[in-house]
């Protein structure tokens, strides 16, 4: 596939703020800083910039509890992110969500949710209002392995294929459930044979690559746009931290496993291709992540002095 060479700079971009932003929230703990539960994205990069890149400011995505990185390649703004993280009023959901709960409706990203599998039917009536409204917009889930197991994976899927809404399905299978081992508690080696229980395409492609997840997924979203349905995506990939937190010490995993997947490191592998190809030179590419660390070390001053929500603040945005 012939990508520009705007759009490659852009998604390397995407990865290093992601990647940079996570060894912030790390240092941040080490300090003390109470940031509540981190989920860390890293080493799974390639998932969510792959598949964002195909997408429009006004198409929908839902996150999940490890949601940095979907609100990062979706275009939220760091700063705000950060200033959330710090339970600021200045924060993406004034300080009242934390990190698995960050919203902006303004760029399509319609929450993260801390819920296994809650983020699923979400997307799928997203995906149903796009429909009804007859925009060309399209709608995408990330979940994990585990959430495939849920019924709202089963019922999502089912709706969406009779009705054949606009979403993509986006399984980053990092092949833990928490410290469960996909190999066990899936009925089948690769999540994406599930599709055909429901008459839809269903791909499983290298989720360490941003190439291939990004190819995969403009097949899908062409797909989507021609009123042709639903696709099940499942990435393969690999968190290298814990469940949550900024350990890598693990009783579940082997070092070796560990230092076998971050061989296939998706910022080291683009960062040689990039250079291979002649997209970017070695100064071009150490100047990306110096502006990129430049604005991570702005959002936490951002966020170090924006103010505290008020008392009063916690009765605003109320349903009832």
């Amino acid at each position: 596939m012939n990508i520009s060479k705007s759009k490659l700079i852009n998604m390397y971009e995407k990865m290093v703020q992601i990647r940079l932003f996570e060894e912030e929230i790390i240092k941040l703990i080490g300090l003390g800083q109470p940031l509540g539960m981190a989920h860390l994205y890293i080493g799974e990069e390639a998932v969510a910039v792959g598949v964002c890149s195909n997408f429009l400011d006004d198409d929908y995505i839902v996150s999940t509890h490890r949601g940095h990185g979907h609100c990062i390649a979706k275009g939220v703004k760091i700063k705000y992110m950060m200033a959330e993280l710090f339970q600021k009023k200045t924060g993406t959901n004034k300080g009242k969500g934390g990190s698995m709960h960050i919203a902006d409706f303004t760029v399509g990203m319609l929450g993260a949710c801390g819920i296994v599998g809650g983020g699923i039917p979400i997307a799928t009536g997203s995906g149903l209002s796009i429909k009804l409204r007859e925009t060309n917009q399209v709608a995408a889930a990330f979940f994990g392995d585990g959430a495939t197991n849920q019924g709202t994976f089963h019922e999502s899927l089912n709706m969406a294929s009779i009705w054949k809404l606009p979403v993509l399905y986006i399984c980053e299978n990092n092949l833990y459930g928490m410290f469960t081992p996909a190999s066990y508690a899936l009925s089948v080696q690769d999540v994406s044979k599930k599709a055909e229980a429901y008459g839809i395409p269903g791909v499983t492609v290298n989720g360490m690559d941003v190439i291939d997840v990004y190819e995969v997924t403009n097949q899908a979203v062409k797909r989507a746009r021609n009123g042709l349905g639903p696709t099940l995506i499942e990435c393969k990939t690999y968190r290298y931290y814990e469940h949550y937190g900024s350990s890598t010490d693990s009783f579940y995993r082997t070092k070796e496993e560990c230092e076998k997947w971050k061989q296939r490191d998706p910022i080291k592998n683009f960062r040689i291709r990039l250079i291979n190809d002649g997209v970017l030179t070695e100064d071009k590419l150490y100047g990306i992540e110096e502006k990129v660390n430049a604005e991570i070390e702005e959002a936490v001053k951002f966020a170090e002095e924006s103010p505290n929500p008020n008392p009063e603040d916690a009765l605003e945005d109320l349903f009832v």
